[in-house]
């Protein structure tokens, strides 16, 4: 079902985030720390990192269990508050905004795609990918809708319920409803860990899509050292802080520049 358009003045009248113009950075974080606790007993997650993301690049965040990597994610998506440094996204100073601003930036301006999918399971497939739109009280962009769903491949699974799709079907869907808030960063959290090879190459060809199609910007924070081959550049992290950068990463690249980060 092709959804219904709705009048420019309607659609700005609802006090929705807009994009912002005259930023550098897509996404940019500046001495971005993440304590957890006091005194000697303290936790340091995030240890300072500096690190920017250009619209429309794909950046694979990889790092050993316990590195940080979880951590930079949620910060990065303004999902939990950093103990110090900045976050902005399109310019926006995430520690600047109110809640409810706070709130506001992510539904529309961030698109998120999980391993566990994170679908409403009484809501049809269709429903699902409306969602953020509904909640913003817009309409999507009836082409984007029909370009999402036809190259996503889910035009006979719209009125599905995620119980009756398989584990490829519901990550697509979770993937057109990051992609059609036309957002400014999506955060994809391991998203082929629960998808069987096959299915995963699948769902990396759409990301790399998103970006080189849709000039979105990607953050996927992966341990896949062949996920990581769909990116513009893998960033490493060790205890927290960052430990390299490898360029048009190749799976055999990443896997020696872990090693020698764990030398």
């Amino acid at each position: 079902m092709r959804p219904a358009t709705r009048s420019t003045k309607a659609t700005q009248a609802t006090g929705t985030t807009p994009p912002r113009t005259g930023y550098e950075h897509a996404l940019q974080a500046t001495g971005l720390v993440k304590r957890y606790g006091q005194g000697p007993t303290a936790v340091t997650a995030v240890a300072g990192v500096d690190l920017a993301f250009s619209r429309g690049e794909f950046t694979a965040v990889m790092g050993p269990s316990g590195s940080g990597k979880s951590t930079l994610m949620h910060l990065l998506a303004g999902l939990d508050t950093p103990t110090g440094g900045t976050v902005a996204v399109e310019g926006h100073d995430l520690a600047a905004l109110s809640d409810r601003e706070l709130t506001a930036l992510r539904r529309e301006r961030i698109g998120f795609v999980f391993q566990a999918f994170n679908l409403l399971p009484a809501l049809t497939a269709e429903q699902n990918i409306l969602l953020p739109l509904k909640l913003s009280g817009q309409r999507p962009d009836p082409a984007l809708y029909d370009e999402i769903v036809s190259s996503l491949r889910l035009g006979d699974r719209l009125d599905h319920r995620p119980g009756h799709l398989s584990g490829g079907q519901q990550q697509r869907v979770a993937v057109a409803r990051a992609l059609l808030t036309r957002p400014a960063v999506i955060f994809a959290d391991e998203p082929t860990g629960a998808l069987d090879v096959a299915t995963g190459r699948e769902l990396l060809d759409h990301l790399r899509a998103a970006c080189d199609r849709l000039g979105r910007t990607i953050v996927m924070v992966t341990h896949d050292p062949v996920a990581a081959t769909y990116a513009d550049r893998a960033v490493l992290m060790s205890d927290g802080a960052l430990n390299g950068t490898v360029d048009r990463p190749t799976a055999e690249g990443v896997m020696a520049a872990m090693a020698g980060a764990g030398d």
